[in-house]
């Protein structure tokens, strides 16, 4: 017998009869013998309708009363999940984050956990009920209730699978893997059998969409096993997330290709070349929480350099106001914002062990004559910064350089 996390997102609970399909597949599972714990998001588009509601009442809303909204979705969608399993003869409970005792801290909106609490859920376990678990959602010590942004119900099902030493945790989406690329920009993108938590922890933080960037790096440091699947597929083996050691040594060079369509660049220009330059930048807009992405300072004249990052075009207006209210202080020239940029990177852990990785991804887009405005490198990533409008033909072109589509 096996405990399995199941976690299924909002297009995945997005009716009544997509909730009876995950009870279906939930008993699947029981009926093999295994112990089930199920996180749900809340259903399609109730987040956004929450989030709507908030702003027809309130143009700058407390963030406690947001989260105090927002959470309800997910607990529709777990009372829900909870009836369909008990229809199909099966005990099932279900539980708010702060019934589990997911304990976070206090950043609204943006929340971390902190612990979980198991000793309820752990009984009901062993009692044989299948147990469903609002995801996206905590309370801080205070016993305030606490979100953890988008895609926070991946970062919960992989903490619970954590916390109870779960053999493994599925993600079921609308897609039945990891791909090479988005099959809506390359048709013919290739679904991978597995790829190392290193390279998805890449893929995430650049872009990927299919799991949360959290998710997989609370994946990775308590090594649960993760697997990405289709709900909307009887069977399929999806995409399996491993440990480098475990790869097969002919890996590609390049596994994958990720994008970011809403990339912003900020340009400091003109700064004085002193030490601690770069956290007078940086340091008011991380107290904001504001993350920060590609970082390069150029080098200039007479004393004098350019600094570049790149922040969440959501983000843009408030980090440029920040850094407006310090232009003086800084002595900076001038701030400049640009929404038009969209990030786009090749990952692999490949380019550890081969050359011209680099050379061949710059000779391409050449070729296409779409111009870099911005690189950046690690040991199994390059990233650049290209117009937006290129996005599409620079994935395209890359994605068949580097035989992706083999």
């Amino acid at each position: 017998m096996s405990l399995i996390v199941q976690k299924f997102g909002g297009t995945s609970v997005a009716n009544s009869e997509r909730i009876n399909a995950v009870a279906d597949r939930v008993k699947k599972y029981v009926d093999n013998g295994h112990q089930v714990v199920v996180v749900v998001s809340a259903m399609s588009g109730e987040t956004n309708k929450l989030l709507k509601l908030i702003s027809e009442v309130n143009s700058k809303p407390d963030p406690r009363e947001s989260d105090v909204i927002l959470s309800t979705g997910e607990q529709v969608t777990i009372g829900l999940t909870a009836l369909a399993i008990q229809e199909r003869g099966i005990k099932a409970k279900s539980y708010t984050g702060s019934q589990v005792k997911i304990l976070t801290d206090n950043a609204h909106s943006k929340a971390r956990i902190i612990n979980i609490g198991t000793e309820n859920i752990q009984k009901d376990l062993n009692n044989g009920f299948v147990l469903v678990i609002a995801g996206f959602q905590g309370a801080d010590e205070q016993g305030n209730i606490t979100t953890l942004g988008r895609g926070g119900s991946d970062t919960t099902a992989v903490a619970i699978a954590a916390a109870l030493n779960a053999d493994e945790c599925q993600i079921y989406t609308d897609v039945d893997g990891i791909y090479t690329t988005d099959p809506r920009v390359v048709k013919n993108a290739k679904r991978l059998k597995s790829i190392t938590f290193e390279e998805m922890l890449e893929m995430a933080s650049l872009g990927s969409k299919v799991l949360q960037l959290r998710s997989v790096e609370f994946a990775g440091k308590y090594k649960v096993n993760l697997r990405v699947l289709s709900s909307f597929e009887e069977e399929g083996e999806g995409t399996i997330i491993t440990y480098e050691e475990d790869h097969k040594m002919e890996d590609p060079i390049i596994s994958g290709i990720a994008f970011n369509r809403d990339e912003a660049k900020v340009t400091v220009e003109s700064i004085p070349d002193t030490p601690g330059i770069a956290y007078q930048i940086l340091g008011p807009i991380a107290d904001q929480n504001i993350d920060v992405d590609m970082i390069i300072q150029n080098i200039g004249h007479d004393g004098l350099n350019d600094f570049t990052f790149t922040v969440n075009t959501t983000e843009l207006n408030k980090t440029l106001d920040i850094l407006e209210a310090m232009k003086e202080k800084l002595g900076a020239k001038k701030i400049i914002g640009d929404p038009k940029v969209a990030k786009l990177s090749l990952v692999g852990v490949g380019m550890r062990s081969h050359v011209g990785v680099a050379s061949k991804m710059f000779r391409t887009l050449s070729e296409e004559g779409i111009n870099i405005s911005t690189i950046s490198t690690s040991e199994i990533k390059i990233s650049i910064l290209i117009e937006k409008e290129s996005l599409d033909s620079a994935v395209q072109a890359l994605h068949k350089a580097f035989n992706l589509d083999q």
